[in-house]
C-alpha cells in the first residue's frame, strides 16, 4: 500500500506502509503530520488514521515542548478504547465456529468457512480492512450454510426415524 505524507509543508512519498510505520516509530513523522493513501477521502493527521494510531502515540521525549505539563503525559491523551494489535477495527474471524460446524454439521461446507476464517487476521494485519471484512463475511456465511445443512439433515433423519417407528408399531 502506497502512502504519501506531508512534512514541513512538503508532500513526500510514495512510501510503503512498513516504511511509513518505521518513520512514525522513529519520530521522523509525528502524529500531527498529514498522511494520505488511495481510499482515504482527504489528508488526515497520523493520529486520525486507524491503521497508524497505535504507532503514532508519541513518547514524551519525542514531541517538542513535551514535559510535565504536556498533554501527552496524561492518560486523557490516549484513546479510551485502544485499537487491537496492528490498529484498525476488530473484525471477527469465525475460526472456532468454522471448526465446530466442520466437525459436527457438514465438513464439505465447513472447509470453505475455515479457509475464509484463516484469511481474516492476516489481511487485517496487512492493512487490507476491506478484504478482511469480506473474508469475515464469507466465513460467517459458510458457517451458517453448514449449520443450516446440518440441522436440516437432523430434522429429516428424526422425521424418518419417527415415521419408521410409527409404521413398525402398526
Amino acid at each position: 500500500m502506497q502512502w504519501y505524507y506531508a512534512k514541513n509543508g512538503s508532500q513526500l512519498g510514495p512510501v510503503e506502509q512498513g516504511e511509513l510505520l518505521a518513520k512514525i516509530s522513529s519520530g521522523e513523522i509525528s502524529q500531527s503530520d498529514m498522511v494520505w493513501r488511495e481510499g482515504l477521502g482527504d489528508w488526515l493527521p497520523v493520529s486520525k488514521v486507524n491503521e497508524l494510531v497505535m504507532i503514532a502515540r508519541p513518547s514524551p521525549a519525542s514531541e517538542p515542548g513535551a514535559g510535565m505539563n504536556s498533554p501527552y503525559t496524561t492518560p486523557a491523551a490516549f484513546p479510551q478504547n485502544p485499537m487491537p494489535y496492528g490498529g484498525g477495527p476488530v473484525i471477527p474471524n469465525y475460526l472456532w465456529q468454522s471448526i465446530v460446524v466442520t466437525i459436527f454439521c457438514c465438513w464439505p461446507l465447513g472447509i470453505p468457512a475455515i479457509v475464509y476464517a484463516a484469511k481474516v487476521d492476516g489481511m487485517r494485519a496487512r492493512g487490507d480492512i476491506a478484504g478482511a471484512m469480506a473474508a469475515s463475511a464469507s466465513a460467517k456465511s459458510w458457517c451458517m450454510i453448514a449449520l443450516g445443512f446440518g440441522v436440516a439433515v437432523l430434522v429429516i433423519w428424526f422425521a424418518f426415524v419417527g415415521i419408521t417407528a410409527f409404521s413398525a408399531q402398526r
